[in-house]
């Protein structure tokens, strides 16, 4: 009797998506064919619930499989991930037509044979779960403790990858910052990384995403600017940089920090450039303190910057705190945040008309191609709109010079150089 056929939706960060790759590569390896949802006998949705936009796209995505399922098209659902992990028995009575809930199951050992990348990126996932504690976050409840992956089965992952001819790595986790604190005393991210480089050859771009600011090492900076495969860009969530809130929030860094770390970061690695995140609306944020965040945003110019509004989630410290922020207002500063960053992007841009950059093609769209630079994270940072004479194909990693800038993309022709890189 052949196997019933299996297709998957992964919401979320691409940490979901890593675990995504993990459950299908063990389908896979068990017989079970991989194909797309709408022709699948099983349905599985890997969801997300870290905040409530993510809660409400997980239960909308159920609702849709379960109309599949109304019309015969779908035999069986099973809701995997951070919403069954965090409020499985809320979920039962509601969804009765959902024929399995599974929460966290580790998946950091898998040796993947399925990806949902294209064949030119991948995500590498080095640690889950998360010891930061941050008064905002549900991480640590859905994901447990830090737990760091073998130096061992990172580099395999990494050389297996070089081998199939992936150009990018990303390099992920709650926490990357952390890791090797459990299983080797000490944090060794650049210790991992010498081995990575020095366990492939193919891989063109090796990115971090995710490093907190209170354990960036001197080390990790020099690191990232000697060695040209390390991409020149700089994870930085710092959330918000009033000290108040900052100890709110239990960030464990204060204003001070942050700035002379950005000064360093800056310094240390010239050109880099350093995408942060920040929240709007943290409970008891008064209209002093959001100024002050803004003339933060105003004066040091990042290069890339994503702003949320606070979301407030049971089982938190920062649940209870008081007085919450109005939606109102945490609506008009997220506004206000997002507008100036927009200006400060497109003068950003403005820096690089005439250059010539390394930008690495995703894919074909009508009569250009879409890549990325260095700079820019896939899904979540800008693109680089191509021309180009001769045909070019994903992973292409080839020189184009810019010949126009927009809000938070770039236009450029190829350079005909007759090779790619």
């Amino acid at each position: 009797m052949p196997r019933k056929k299996i297709g998957i939706l992964s919401l979320g960060c691409p940490r979901n998506l890593v675990d995504s790759e993990g459950i299908l590569s063990r389908l896979k390896l068990k017989g079970y064919p991989i194909v797309d949802l709408e022709d699948a006998d099983i349905g599985i949705i890997n969801t997300c619930s870290f905040i409530k936009e993510a809660k409400q796209e997980s239960i909308e995505e159920i609702l849709d499989l379960i109309d599949l399922k109304a019309q015969g098209r779908l035999k069986k659902i099973i809701v995997y991930g951070c919403l069954s992990q965090r409020y499985k028995e809320e979920l039962l009575p509601h969804f009765k037509e959902v024929d399995a809930f599974i929460g966290r199951v580790s998946l950091n050992h898998t040796r993947k044979s399925y990806s949902l990348t294209p064949e030119h990126y991948a995500y590498v996932k080095i640690c889950e779960g998360c010891e930061n504690n941050c008064s905002f976050c549900v991480i640590p409840k859905i994901k447990g403790k830090f737990s760091s992956r073998g130096i061992d089965s990172v580099i395999d992952e990494a050389r297996r990858l070089d081998e199939q001819g992936v150009k990018e790595i990303n390099i992920v986790g709650q926490d990357i910052t952390l890791y090797g604190k459990d299983r080797y005393r000490s944090p060794k991210l650049a210790g991992l990384l010498r081995k990575i480089l020095g366990h492939t050859r193919a891989i063109n771009w090796i990115r971090l995403l995710y490093l907190h600011p209170s354990r960036i090492s001197d080390d990790l900076l020099g690191l990232i600017n000697d060695e040209p495969r390390i991409c020149k860009y700089i994870d930085l969530p710092i959330q918000h940089i009033n000290n108040r809130i900052l100890k709110l929030m239990n960030r464990d860094t204060t204003q001070e920090e942050i700035l002379k770390l950005i000064d360093k970061v800056r310094r240390r690695i010239p050109g880099v450039a350093i995408r942060t995140s920040l929240i709007v609306g943290f409970p008891t944020e008064t209209d002093r303190e959001f100024k002050e965040l803004w003339e933060f945003v105003k004066n040091v110019q990042f290069e890339r910057l994503g702003a949320f509004i606070y979301s407030r989630e049971e089982g938190t410290p920062a649940y209870s705190f008081k007085p919450q922020v109005s939606q109102r207002a945490a609506q008009e500063r997220l506004q206000i945040i997002m507008s100036t960053q927009q200006e400060i992007a497109g003068k950003i841009n403005g820096r690089y008309l005439g250059r010539v950059l390394d930008v690495l093609i995703d894919e074909k769209e009508n009569s250009s191609y879409l890549g990325r630079t260095q700079y820019d994270a896939p899904e979540v940072d800008g693109i680089v709109f191509v021309k180009s004479a001769r045909q070019l194909c994903p992973g292409d990693l080839i020189k184009v010079k810019i010949t126009d800038t927009l809000e938070y993309d770039l236009a450029g022709e190829a350079v005909n150089t007759g090779e790619t890189l």
